[in-house]
């Protein structure tokens, strides 16, 4: 979780939330490597370092002291067992979770997971200077750029939908909204581990008051404006991360990223047909204007976000 979605509960809409150190550099790139398995359930990526909503009874020093797990009913696991529960939720690491389960493994992990505790301050301090020495080289001026926006665009994506869930009152619509507000939370969570936070977008709060708008003003007309809207915003957003993905093709950049992209990119191009199997096949005069200024302002917006 980042600071843009850190007001929300830990479990709120996720099978099983990973309550992790965004500001250790092992764990990030840990989850890194988890975030980009395809679950069958729904997972959600809590950065504790950064939440300011934590779950019930416990403290961020509690949370940031061993790795933590938090199920769908708000009960919290630790240490290897954690580990275990995490790994049967991704496919091909089921066998390990199965392996652990196996009479004295589960002991022995935790054992050595308290070894790598007593350890984890020294093997940070290596990973920094890691990053220093240029784990983070790859990111161009034209990958922060792009990152940058994506970011923002994302912020603006998490507003959107909470603003639909404001003025709504269609069930069929807030059951939209919530699920696709789980997925832009998760890809906020993902540009969020890629972009350091000294390069995030200076504008973010105007981000989160556009988006917020763009959600809320279609909903007062009913489900078929809102429909349109998303799927107008999410052709612009499918261009958007292919422009990246076919730069991150002729110039390589850091390992996984255009992973990353490409399965947000699949995301959004969910969205948008989910939307427009919804949205009138004919629109009026004044929600065809709507749509082609909403596709303008995110056009608008990338460019500045790029930049500030």
């Amino acid at each position: 979780m980042n600071e843009d979605s850190a007001a929300l509960a830990p479990t709120e809409g996720a099978s099983l939330s990973v309550l992790y150190d965004g500001a250790c550099p092992l764990c990030r790139r840990e989850m890194a490597l988890y975030r980009g398995l395809r679950s069958e359930t729904a997972l959600r990526f809590v950065d504790v370092s950064a939440a300011s909503a934590l779950p019930p009874a416990t403290t961020r020093e509690q949370l940031l002291a061993r790795f933590h797990v938090q199920r769908a009913d708000g009960t919290l696991v630790s240490g290897a067992d954690a580990f275990l529960i995490l790994w049967s939720h991704l496919p091909g690491w089921r066998w390990l979770a199965r392996a652990g389960r196996l009479p004295g493994m589960a002991w022995g992990m935790e054992r050595g997971y308290r070894l790598f505790l007593r350890w984890r301050p020294a093997l940070q301090r290596m990973a920094r200077r890691f990053d220093v020495a240029g784990a983070t080289a790859p990111l161009t001026p034209r990958v922060l750029a792009d990152l940058r926006s994506d970011h923002a665009g994302e912020t603006g994506a998490v507003a959107i939908y909470r603003g639909i869930l404001f003025v709504a009152r269609d069930s069929g619509l807030r059951a939209f909204a919530q699920r696709h507000l789980q997925t832009e939370q998760q890809h906020l969570e993902q540009m969020s581990a890629w972009l350091p936070p000294s390069e995030r977008s200076r504008l973010l709060p105007a981000w989160r008051v556009a988006g917020w708008a763009t959600g809320a003003l279609p909903a007062l007309f009913g489900p078929p404006a809102v429909y349109a809207t998303i799927a107008a915003v999410e052709t612009f957003v499918d261009r958007h991360y292919a422009e990246q993905i076919a730069h991150l093709q002729d110039t390589p950049g850091p390992p996984g990223l255009r992973d990353t992209l490409a399965a947000c990119q699949a995301d959004e191009c969910a969205h948008r047909d989910e939307a427009a199997a919804s949205a009138p096949a004919r629109a009026g005069p004044a929600l065809r204007l709507w749509c082609g200024l909403v596709g303008a302002g995110s056009s608008a917006a990338v460019a500045l976000a790029r930049r500030f």
